[in-house]
């Protein structure tokens, strides 16, 4: 079994606009929905400037992977999808900021457009935590 599967709906992110959460932790795995650059009352941090936009999707990201009781050091695998695919370049240093010596699975997708024709950037990823912790990321007692 691979453990309990929790929704979890992060207070400083916006009130998702479709049917999801922001958070579904399921046993070891985290999963996290796309983070955006929005802020909790839904207007988007960074203008247009994709550098901005992108350290606020980070924070995001890490508010998003604690509420399931991971880090960045537990993400394994991560989406970037981005208005403008020449901007990698330019949100790089950002991703390694908050990574660190981390280096998880990626994938860069350059896209049309998004729900919103204001946002650049969206990231999305997949952490597993330790199997000594709950879904709370608190120890487990011992049998």
């Amino acid at each position: 079994m691979i453990g309990p599967r929790v929704e979890i709906f992060v207070p400083d992110l916006p009130e998702p606009a479709s049917h999801y959460a922001h958070v579904v932790r399921a046993g070891q795995f985290v999963f996290v929905s796309g983070c955006s650059a929005l802020d909790a009352e839904g207007k988007v941090v960074g203008g247009s400037d994709v550098v901005a936009q992108t350290r606020q999707v980070f924070e995001n990201l890490r508010r998003s992977l604690e509420a399931g009781g991971a880090t960045f050091a537990d993400v394994c695998k991560v989406t970037i999808f981005l208005r403008h695919g020449a901007d990698r370049d330019r949100i790089n240093p950002v991703r390694q900021e908050y990574f660190g010596p981390t280096r998880p699975a990626s994938t860069l997708v350059e896209v049309a457009g998004f729900s919103r024709g204001d946002l650049l950037v969206e990231i999305e990823a997949i952490a597993v935590v330790p199997a000594a912790l709950s879904p709370w990321g608190v120890p487990n007692e011992a049998p």
